[in-house]
């Protein structure tokens, strides 16, 4: 009992992260995943048409700031090809101050989002749309590798080569540290030593000179004329970032199986956006391919990995400038690569004939949407469209309706959900002109779920009436009770 005295309080034990297991493996982790922020930065600093400063020091920003705001530990937050995208037009028409402003505009609307409780539609979201979401990411993660492949010495396909042997050798030796590491490491040392002259990270743009300076509110005219111009921008750039964050964290949860709190998630990324946007950044939101390789392939966990990430990416840009810009592009092509196979859910191939036919054109219309759009929000949102439009038909065909007739009363027992699909030909399963004086329809077996409902039983007993036959529904549960009471002959008024 005297020993337990000298144990320390939780409030004093040391936190998991500063363990130095972990802070080794969180460490290294961020550190492969700051050098694969670069080029996607950059890129996506040409996709908008601003300074290629603005896209680094935008994913430094926004992995920082998430660390703190997040809900899903470990996930890297960054400049994104789908905000890019969104956001474009506006950099294009209006300039960067514009830009600014709307991201500011919605990062505040992610805010007001997370608020009003939108990451609990999450659960919505099918089994199909996930795998579909995961097979389209793997998908663009591979391509968007090959402009970089695309008339290029032929060392830049040995590298390449090598790097992948080396990323699936490496680890079966020792996970001491990161496979990815080692190799960009090895290939960027040998091309120095031995003079290859392949692309690097240097000929992808200007790397900056000094740190982000804040600049406070963006210079435009607080008017109703800007609301208007930035208004459609910052929703759009909102929702897709919210979107691919939530799917993103969700991706997360199953690699790690740990559950994550998707409405901090979604009003941490409003934060972040602010705050990037207070640096004069172009905003950003989850960027699975580094995530996934934080996670999945560096064995991060903890919100560490996420903070350093930002970090090392500021001091390998503007400490290391000169050293960063000589390592090869092959080198972190294989990377993504690698990340491109792991992402992809070879499982969903191998099962496709067992799976029913809904449930795959629900996977390939998500992958189909992305693929064609370039943009994941786009693809899920498909993939969900499809999904509710296969199940709304399936169920409508569960609908049953049988007659008895006993004596002079004819009893219809309907059973079913009945809906705006299923409802539409209730009014042609009743045989009116034959039918007795008296008519039972029974729904005990059947719940109404909307007014098309209430408006086709209100059709039905119209036609008996219209015959003289005297109607009567019941056996209605309480919800379908409350709901045909408060609507019935009223739909038509």
């Amino acid at each position: 009992m005297r020993a337990n005295r000298f144990q320390p309080s939780p409030a004093l034990r040391r936190p998991v992260w500063l363990h130095p297991t972990v802070f080794r493996i969180e460490s290294l982790s961020a550190l492969v995943v700051a050098m694969a922020l670069i080029p996607e930065a950059l890129s996506f600093s040409i996709i908008v048409g601003v300074d290629p400063r603005v896209g680094l020091f935008t994913a430094a920003i926004m992995a920082m700031t998430i660390a703190f705001t997040g809900g899903r530990p470990a996930m890297i937050s960054a400049a994104t090809g789908s905000v890019s995208l969104v956001l474009a037009p506006l950099m294009a028409s209006h300039g960067l101050q514009y830009l600014i402003a709307a991201v500011f505009l919605g990062g505040a609307m992610q805010i007001l989002l997370a608020v009003l409780g939108v990451a609990r539609l999450m659960r919505f979201l099918p089994r199909s749309v996930m795998v579909g979401f995961c097979n389209a990411l793997g998908i663009l993660i591979f391509v968007h590798q090959f402009p970089y492949l695309t008339n290029v010495p032929w060392a830049v396909y040995a590298l390449l080569a090598v790097g992948l042997a080396l990323l699936v050798w490496i680890p079966k030796l020792t996970t001491a540290v990161p496979a990815p590491l080692l190799v960009i490491v090895g290939l960027t040392a040998f091309t120095v030593l031995a003079g290859v002259a392949v692309p690097t990270v240097g000929d992808q743009g200007e790397l900056p000179d000094g740190l982000p300076t804040l600049i406070g509110l963006p210079d435009v005219p607080l008017t109703v004329d800007t609301l208007k111009i930035i208004a459609p921008f910052a929703l759009a750039m909102a929702v897709v970032g919210l979107l691919e964050s939530l799917m993103s964290a969700k991706l997360v949860d199953a690699v790690t199986d740990t559950h994550s709190d998707k409405t901090r998630e979604s009003w941490g990324q409003g934060v972040a956006n602010i705050v990037t946007g207070l640096f004069g950044g172009m905003g950003g939101c989850a960027l699975i391919g580094q995530t996934i390789i934080n996670v999945k392939t560096g064995g991060a966990r903890t919100r560490l990995s996420t903070f350093l990430s930002g970090a090392f990416l500021l001091i390998l840009v503007v400490g290391l400038g000169d050293v960063v810009g000589t390592i090869p592009m092959a080198a972190l092509v294989a990377v993504m690569v690698l990340v491109a196979a792991t992402t992809f859910d070879w499982h969903s191939v191998r099962t496709l004939r067992r799976m029913p036919l809904s449930e795959t054109m629900v996977m390939l219309s998500t992958v189909a949407g992305t693929l064609a759009t370039d943009n994941l929000a786009i693809g899920v949102g498909v993939g969900v469209l499809v999904a509710m439009v296969l199940f709304a038909r399936r169920v409508a065909h569960m609908v049953d309706v049988h007659g008895e007739l006993d004596g002079d009363v004819k009893t219809y027992r309907v059973s079913g959900q009945l809906f705006f699909a299923s409802s539409n030909d209730l009014v042609f399963s009743f045989d009116y002109a034959d039918d007795p004086a008296r008519v039972v329809i029974d729904l005990s077996g059947a719940t109404i779920w909307d007014a098309s409902t209430v408006a086709a039983l209100d059709g039905i007993t119209t036609k008996y009436a219209s015959r003289g036959t005297d109607v009567t529904v019941e056996g209605l549960n309480p919800v379908s009770e409350e709901r045909y009471r408060r609507l019935t002959g009223r739909l038509g008024d």
